[in-house]
């Protein structure tokens, strides 16, 4: 779905991500982690566009997008959900999720009904603002706003931040949901190290701009890379 060969952004003059390479595959989820300030963000921003490399390839479907803006990456497939939400605070919960179509690929009027199936708290407040909704409810409809333009592969920057832990359930078994029908790939950014590790098949670990460990996630945490990303 999603490969990615030595990599490198800029911020300006300074070199941010250094010789990334990177892989995930349909109907799996990979894990980004590692501490604040490593680079996990600026790598979400350079797949989906927001951020031009200065070397490397980035191919989508076994095509090149290295040189594509966001709009085109956005309609090929690609859906982002940033850190923060970035919700639309003074439209309506069903003007945020009309606003999410404009990257469909075949442009129809009204998302499908079965985003509520994933997401049924959203039907009742369809009529309400975003910006009052709260914290966890706003990180559902900022998903839901992504996913209803059936994205291929979906970025999620820090999803759980801020949010309670009833709606952090909710979320991973939206996840878990997506993972299961195959068909989707999710990028997850995370510090919250139980929950990317639960969803997981695989992860890298960031550090400085570069990956320094990657593997399968599989049973417990291994107790070094847990020391790695929580020193």
């Amino acid at each position: 779905m999603l490969n990615v060969n030595n990599l490198h952004v800029f911020y300006g003059e300074s070199h941010i991500l250094r010789g990334l390479d990177f892989l995930v595959t349909p109907g799996k989820i990979c894990g980004i982690l590692g501490r604040n300030g490593m680079g996990k963000t600026t790598f979400l921003k350079s797949l989906i566009g927001l951020l031009p490399s200065k070397e490397g390839e980035i191919k989508f479907q076994d095509s090149s997008i290295t040189t594509l803006p966001p709009e085109r990456r956005s309609k090929l497939g690609i859906s982002y959900v940033p850190q923060g939400r970035e919700i639309f605070p003074q439209l309506s919960v069903h003007e945020n999720l009309l606003l999410g179509l404009e990257a469909h690929p075949e442009k129809p009027s009204m998302y499908d009904d079965e985003v509520f199936e994933l997401f049924p708290v959203l039907k009742q407040m369809l009529t309400r603002k975003g910006g009052v909704l709260s914290g966890g409810q706003q990180q559902q409809l900022a998903i839901a706003r992504s996913l209803v333009s059936k994205p291929k592969l979906l970025l999620l920057d820090e999803p759980t931040e801020g949010i309670q832990p009833s709606i952090i359930q909710d979320i991973e078994e939206v996840l878990w949901k997506i993972k299961q029908a195959g068909e989707v790939a999710i990028v997850l950014v995370e510090q919250y190290l139980e929950f990317a590790w639960r969803l997981s098949d695989t992860y890298y670990v960031m550090e400085k701009g570069q990956f320094v460990a990657q593997g399968e996630a599989k049973g417990e945490c291994d107790p070094s890379l847990l020391e790695k990303l929580t020193a």
